[in-house]
């Protein structure tokens, strides 16, 4: 299996691994217990969140452990909702759909919730936020990539405009963090997950800058200073933290063979393949690169690659199954034919550039049957 859809989870690697493994077998004490074993658990946890704190610029008091990008950006905008009890939210109509959901179940609670578009690159720009800030606003949410086209979002820029108005602003950071800095003194709140960079399933981390009460979306237990109870999954934390750390050090020399290796198979299906087309533009995750393949319905076009070993996506995993379009490519306002027909292809450290030839013989080859223009058999 050549796996081209590291945008929706990556390979666990072998020293997280090895990190998390003590913590799975002899070391298995809930955090919260008082003796030999819990204590243990806890320290363990005290040096993840110092760890990854540090690297995110931020006090170990400020970071929270959750179980990915999900619920940190649940727990953000409803948290603040929760605890302002009425007001206007702004949220870009590109964000993750856990985001853009918990928007929306917000104004069922009374809240106003108003979406910003992007411009046809895919970006959010920094006016458009400006603009539609208004006095009552209380949370605003733009990620800091987006995870279905990799556009890299001016996030430095809105939350100076969302500090100049006192408004919370949190970012998604889940797909971003892999490969870019990613300081937390743009924001109040962000959100990462583990799997996304390399680390276990289930674990991420959720930024709240110090002095932004938010109420609790996880009732239960003490755990994570009352903000989100339940017992902590130490093993996962633990390697989350250690996969964090491998991300950082080596950030250069992965973005760089990486983007090679994505730049490659994105120029040849430009230029070998009439009529693709690449959806998102200016700055780009050097892992990613959403294209559209004209008279290819995404949809057949995954299967077809599947069917001879290529992994890929036509967007988001969490909106795998749903039947609209892209909400994404939707708002930066494509066509519906191009809509329908882009999948995902996102790279990662794992993948070689003997991957990427093969991948790309096989899309050029597939996209040819779909059309009607070659007899090839696809699959076995």
């Amino acid at each position: 299996m050549i796996y081209l859809d590291n945008a929706a989870t990556t390979r666990l690697d072998d020293e997280v691994l090895a990190a998390m493994l003590p913590y799975l077998k002899n070391e298995y004490g809930n955090s919260q217990s008082q003796h030999a074993l819990g204590r243990a658990a806890a320290e363990a946890l005290v040096c993840a969140r110092d760890e990854m704190a540090a690297r995110l610029g931020c006090d170990s008091g400020e970071l929270y452990f959750v179980s990915g990008g999900t619920e940190a950006g649940n727990s953000a905008l409803k948290g603040v909702c929760l605890a302002r009890g009425k007001g206007h939210i702004l949220v870009s109509a590109i964000e993750h759909p856990s985001v853009i959901q918990s928007a929306k179940d917000m104004g069922k609670l009374g809240f106003e919730v108003e979406f910003i578009m992007p411009d046809s690159r895919g970006v959010i720009l920094p006016e458009s936020v400006r603009r539609a800030i208004r006095d009552d606003t209380v949370f605003c949410a733009v990620m800091a990539a987006n995870n279905e086209t990799g556009v890299i979002q001016p996030v430095r820029e809105i939350g100076e405009i969302c500090k100049s108005r006192g408004v919370f602003y949190y970012a998604d950071c889940v797909q971003a963090v892999c490969t870019q800095e990613i300081k937390a003194d743009f924001c109040d709140g962000l959100g990462i997950s583990a799997h996304k960079f390399y680390g276990p399933k289930g674990a991420g981390a959720l930024y709240i800058k110090s002095g932004n009460g938010i109420s609790p979306l996880i009732s239960g237990g003490r755990q994570e200073k009352g903000l989100r109870g339940g017992t902590v999954n130490v093993a996962a934390v633990v390697g989350m933290a250690a996969a964090f750390k491998k991300i950082c050090q080596n950030k250069a020399v992965y973005n760089q063979s990486v983007a090679q290796i994505r730049d490659y198979f994105v120029n040849r299906a430009l230029t070998e393949i009439e009529g693709t087309h690449l959806n998102g533009g200016g700055e780009v995750l050097p892992t990613h690169a959403n294209l559209s393949f004209d008279g290819c319905a995404g949809e057949i076009l995954l299967v077809a690659l599947d069917l001879n070993g290529v992994a890929v996506s036509t967007g988001s995993a969490c909106s795998a199954g749903a039947t609209e379009p892209s909400h994404v490519l939707t708002a930066m306002g494509l066509p519906v034919e191009r809509v329908r027909s882009a999948v995902r292809f996102s790279f990662g450290r794992h993948n070689v550039i003997k991957e990427a030839e093969a991948a790309f013989e096989i899309l050029k080859t597939a996209v040819n049957k779909i059309r009607g223009k070659c007899a090839l058999p696809i699959g076995n």
